[in-house]
């Protein structure tokens, strides 16, 4: 399995994963990953990246993560773990790399108005009220689930630019100047 395949998978075992599944995930990784560095990771996707850090988990080494998905328990999620998906058309390495530094980003600094650029970006309303629902008082996960479905939503599409000018257009200009500005500081 390609290293962009496996990320993909990830993030739809990310996506899938409730609050409870990610607490529960954290209390099993506690001894491997670090309490410290546990307190900061908020999302299944910050879970993975600090396991694949610790090389814990990979394309090749599935099994960990499978064990602890049927251990809290996830089957349907650990399945899929268990399968090799087909290849998911999604943006080049680069354009990936450049989605998530936007992301963070815009996350970050997006705060009650992400509905405003979830209807810029083309979401409909039923996608943003579910997307409400996943995370209905934290903002900055609300928006990064936005960016993470929008993402999804345009396959090999997602375009950092297109994130800039929604922004814009919603007259979001300081937070499009920090991703910019975010973007070549990271040398993009």
């Amino acid at each position: 399995m390609s290293s962009e395949t496996f990320n993909a998978l990830l993030l739809d075992i990310s996506n899938q994963l409730k609050e409870d599944d990610l607490t529960k995930l954290k209390f099993l990784l506690g001894d491997r990953i670090g309490k410290r560095d546990l307190e900061r990771i908020s999302s299944g996707h910050d879970l993975f990246q600090a396991m694949r850090e610790r090389e814990l988990l990979g394309p090749e080494k599935r099994d960990l993560l499978n064990n602890l998905l049927k251990n809290i328990p996830r089957p349907d999620l650990s399945k899929k773990l268990q399968q090799d998906p087909a290849p998911i058309r999604g943006p080049s390495e680069e354009e990936t790399a450049k989605l998530v530094i936007a992301s963070r980003v815009i996350s970050e600094n997006l705060g009650r108005s992400w509905r405003k650029l979830g209807r810029r970006l083309g979401m409909s309303e039923s996608k943003l009220e579910s997307i409400s629902k996943r995370h209905p008082t934290e903002l900055e996960e609300t928006a990064m689930e936005l960016l993470k479905e929008w993402t999804k939503s345009r396959e090999a599409e997602a375009r950092t630019e297109d994130l800039v000018k929604a922004l814009r257009d919603c007259q979001f200009n300081l937070t499009a100047d920090k991703v910019e500005d975010k973007l070549r500081a990271e040398g993009y």
